[in-house]
Order: C-alpha cells, then structure tokens, then sequence
C-alpha cells in the first residue's frame, strides 16, 4: 500500500476506528494502542479490500480483537483500578453523558454491539461479521444490553 493512500485511508476512519476501539477498551490508552496496532496491521496486510467500508470494517473488527487482546493480557488481569479518578468527559447535552456513562457500565460484549449498532451505524450481519459472532448472537447481545440498560437508568 503506498503512502499516499495509506494516510488516506487514516484521515478517513481514524476517528470511526478509535470509537469502537474506546468503547471496547474503555480506556483511552488501551484504545490508542489498539488503534495503532489495527492501523500497523493494515500496512501489513495483503488482503485485497473490495471498497472503502470493507476497509473500514476490517480495520474495526482487528482494533475489537486487539482491545479483547488486551484484556486477556497478564498486566490487565493484575492491575489495580483508578475507578475513583474524576477523568469523565463532559458533555453539552446532560442526557448524552448520563447514556455514554451507562454505556461504559455495561459489560464489554453488550458495550461493543450497542456501540457498533447505534453509533457507527452497522446492521446485525455487519456486526456479526465485525466481531466474528453469530447474528442471533448479535440480536440476543442488543435486546439484553437494551434491557440492562434500561435497568440502570431506572436505578439512576
């Protein structure tokens, strides 16, 4: 891949790329790695992309893989948590926070279909492809973290 398309390709979907990526990791700093890593293994590649959403979506899927990396990793099973740090982002709109911030309580497998779904805008098949996953998995995985969901805000 030359150059010039390669930083394409980044101003393109860097953005896209590190949201799925923050919402699985649910840490910006494993995020900027997985993001990195993803975008490594594209340099890397040989497979012949169809269209730039076949790119998009293989770029996703390894930065989902990575951030699942990440976690099975000894330092992420060992480390102490900093739960208690103020490192929130704020919000414009209070009702978009409060979600975000349910969101993030989820656990990582609801957290990344809710993401792909609602945020990035993909169908279940997609999905399902995105996360090498079955799409009745995918529509289980949404309807129980539609209700846990619910279930939290109405705790708030």
């Amino acid at each position: 891949m030359d150059a010039v398309k390669y930083h394409s390709i980044c101003d393109r979907m860097l953005d896209d790329v590190y949201k799925a990526a923050l919402s699985c990791c649910k840490n910006r700093d494993d995020a900027d790695d997985a993001v990195q890593n993803a975008f490594l293994k594209l340099l890397k590649t040989d497979t012949e992309f169809t269209d730039d959403e076949h790119i998009k979506r293989w770029l996703i899927r390894v930065a989902v893989n990575e951030c699942k990396s990440g976690w099975r990793s000894f330092w992420h099973r060992n480390k102490v948590s900093f739960d208690d740090l103020d490192t929130e982002p704020s919000y414009r709109d209070e009702t978009h926070g409060e979600l975000l911030g349910t969101l993030n309580r989820l656990p990582q497998n609801y957290r990344a279909v809710i993401h792909l779904y609602y945020y990035e805008g993909y169908d279940v098949r997609e999905i399902a492809e995105i996360l090498s996953i079955t799409e009745s998995n995918v529509q289980i995985r949404l309807m129980r973290a539609r209700n846990k969901m619910k279930k939290l805000l109405e705790e708030a």
